[in-house]
């Protein structure tokens, strides 16, 4: 060959030659588990709620805040980890935190058990993205990356098609419990599946120096993330109080705590959106604020204040997923073309354009399938930018350093999630509380999100 001379890829250096496709197809199924999980739950909590309460009190929102606090703590103690040594046993962990949490929860005689098992279920789960992330950064090379995002992106669609319809007939048949213990068995295969795959995944070089540094590393960043979490249900409890005194005694001290702590825990100027990597740090958590601020309660609107059935409200959580998958398809194909940034600044677009046109199925004067076509708007605008801001870490973080840069935007990821959906709630139980329904609520916190899309969109130039 001579220098300079253009290569073709070969079919066997692709994502699912001899070599590689046990890893694709683990990391798959992975995600396929987490995506039945998320997509069910969320169909069927208006159901849990009838019978365990929560509305008026905040621990609806809770249910969802709680398991994405406890993800966070999981990511950074896996980040870090896998920084340090394989990634086999923090995989194991995972699964089996996350299958005792979904036990716990099936069988939850009240909300807060509930809520407990959500907080063991985020454990586990909190696992499965810093695994993803450094199995790829250490297993792929940099063109095959995008194509895997967007697979791993295209195995949210089987749950999506299935996941809401199937979640809601077992709901209003069998009984909400029936599908938190129904994706027992899925986790086992999970694990049978996967573990040879992960635990393939070659570690970095073993080095005395290395992995003191690893290891002080992970114990600095614990109690950091057990800190980031403590401030973010602090803050989210005094708002969800309905409280004056609580209100004032619990979110300053939580929103310093959880800044504090979140400061250390991420690339140095993250907050202050520092341009390249900080920025695309800060805006993934921008991101799932504000949409999974809205998708948290797309059935409770739904279901509670327009009449659908939990399977007919599933369609909408169906056809944002699957925007969601195409959009990641379609930064996959462009990505030769256009920059990851110019990804991310028209989906935060999108996403705004999709939650101001979803809200307004809160109006009985608007017809109620027009949130199926107006929330599969915002879940476009979230593929589009989804992967590109996790190909922009991984391009610009440290050699040896992917799994702490993964797990920072993880971290982020989470935290906007946990506290998109805990400002809904609280918003959610302030309209309960005061008119008995939930509403008002609903359009303030749907506000909230709308607003913060917006923000990221004027954030996103930093990202070059």
């Amino acid at each position: 060959m001579t220098s300079g001379a253009p290569t073709r890829k070969h079919p066997a250096d692709g994502l699912w030659s001899a070599s590689r496709r046990a890893l694709t197809v683990g990391l798959i199924l992975t995600i396929t588990l987490v995506a039945f999980e998320a997509l069910a739950i969320s169909t069927v909590m208006p159901e849990v709620a009838r019978e365990l309460g929560g509305l008026e009190n905040g621990l609806y929102g809770w249910a969802f805040t709680a398991f994405f606090l406890g993800s966070l703590v999981g990511i950074v103690v896996v980040g870090g980890a896998v920084d340090q040594r394989g990634l086999a046993t923090p995989f194991l962990l995972g699964l089996g935190l996350f299958a005792i949490g979904l036990l716990l929860g099936g069988l939850a005689p009240t909300m807060a058990v509930l809520i407990a098992g959500r907080v063991l279920q985020g454990l586990g789960a909190g696992a499965i993205p810093p695994i993803a992330y450094v199995a790829i950064a250490r297993s792929l090379p940099e063109p095959l990356r995008p194509r895997m995002f967007a697979l791993l992106s295209t195995a949210w669609v089987l749950p999506g098609v299935l996941g809401p319809a199937v979640a809601g007939i077992i709901g209003e048949t069998l009984g909400w419990r029936a599908v938190f213990l129904g994706l027992l068995p899925l986790i086992a295969l999970a694990a049978i599946v996967t573990l040879p795959a992960v635990r393939a995944v070659a570690a970095p070089p073993a080095a005395a120096a290395a992995d003191a540094l690893a290891a002080a590393s992970l114990r600095r960043r614990v109690p950091l993330a057990l800190v980031v979490a403590i401030g973010a249900g602090l803050l989210t409890a005094g708002l969800t109080s309905g409280e004056l005194l609580l209100l004032v005694a619990l979110v300053p001290p939580g929103a310093a705590l959880g800044l504090a702590a979140l400061r250390r825990l991420t690339p140095p100027g993250t907050l202050l959106a520092r341009r390249g990597l900080p920025a695309a740090v800060l805006l993934r958590g921008i991101a799932t604020f504000a949409f999974f601020g809205v998708d948290a309660y797309v059935s409770l609107l739904l279901v509670e204040w327009r009449g659908l059935t939990l399977a007919q409200a599933g369609i909408a959580l169906t056809a944002a997923t699957i925007a969601w998958t195409s959009g990641s398809w379609i930064q996959a194909q462009g990505s030769d073309r256009w920059p990851p940034d110019r990804f991310v600044q028209v989906g935060l677009l999108v996403v705004a354009a999709g939650i101001a046109s979803f809200s307004a199925v809160l109006s009985p004067a608007v017809p109620v399938w027009l949130a199926v076509p107006t929330f599969a708007v915002a879940g476009l605008g979230m593929g589009l930018l989804y992967a590109p801001l996790s190909l922009i870490v991984l391009r610009d973080a440290p050699a040896g350093e992917q799994g702490s840069a993964s797990s920072a935007l993880s971290l982020t990821d989470v935290l906007g999630t946990a506290l998109g959906t805990g400002v809904t709630g609280a918003a959610v139980a302030a309209s309960v509380r005061a008119s008995g329904e939930p509403a008002g609520g609903l359009a303030i916190g749907f506000g909230i999100a709308f607003v913060t899309a917006v923000l990221g969109f004027g954030l996103s130039p930093r990202l070059r």
